[in-house]
């Protein structure tokens, strides 16, 4: 299935819920959510009675607008989080939170997921000391991450810093230094720590049939 390109608050509206696609815009009176708390389309106002089946999709729908992957990697991070001896549901937040493209934004060197995912295609963070230009690169403890060299004083991320130092916090998983524009994994995320607004267990028993 080809990547979504459409409008992104139609896909919060879809949800009924703040996915914050849109980074900063969605913390204002912009928010289309805000403004229209119900489903796009002319029949978006009408309520609908949910099957058991219905609401596992939405929640697995959820996740993956919420993250921007795609059916296939989505799988395949269930299929990986249900080998784990861990909590399937939460193994698979954790591998979803480790992507390179959400650190990023999790650390404030970007102002939404989207972003991220653009500038680490740029080619603008290393891992580490090396160039990764892979979003769904998976991150481990005590990987750091870092605006290269080259792009450190790029107006780009000047802007990102500013909006930054007055935004959202960085989760107690992860250290920021905003100053030298890098971060370093320092744990896992606890499920308390990830805002995924999901019911993770219905994603499992939705694969699990």
């Amino acid at each position: 299935m080809a990547r979504y390109i459409g409008e992104s608050c139609r896909v919060c509206r879809r949800e009924g819920e703040k996915l914050f696609l849109k980074g900063s815009r969605c913390y204002t009176d912009k928010c289309a959510l805000a403004r229209r708390a119900y489903a796009p389309g002319q029949h978006g106002q009408k309520r609908k009675k949910q099957s058991d089946y219905g609401m596992q999709l939405r929640e697995k729908q959820k996740a993956k607008a919420f993250y921007g992957v795609l059916e296939s990697q989505f799988r395949k991070y269930f299929e990986e989080a249900s080998r784990s001896k861990a909590v399937t549901g939460l193994r698979l937040l954790q591998i979803l939170e480790s992507r390179l493209d959400n650190v990023v934004y999790r650390l404030g060197l970007a102002t939404s997921r989207a972003q991220a995912r653009q500038l680490v295609r740029h080619g603008h963070f290393t891992v580490n000391g090396v160039k990764v230009n892979i979003p769904s690169y998976l991150t481990k403890v005590n990987d750091e991450i870092k605006v290269k060299e080259a792009s450190q004083n790029d107006e780009i991320f000047k802007q990102i810093v500013e909006a930054t130092e007055n935004g959202r916090p960085v989760p107690t998983w992860l250290e920021a230094n905003l100053a030298s524009k890098s971060g370093k994994v320092v744990g896992v995320p606890a499920r308390e720590e990830i805002d995924l607004p999901v019911q993770e267990h219905l994603i499992v028993e939705l694969y699990s049939k």
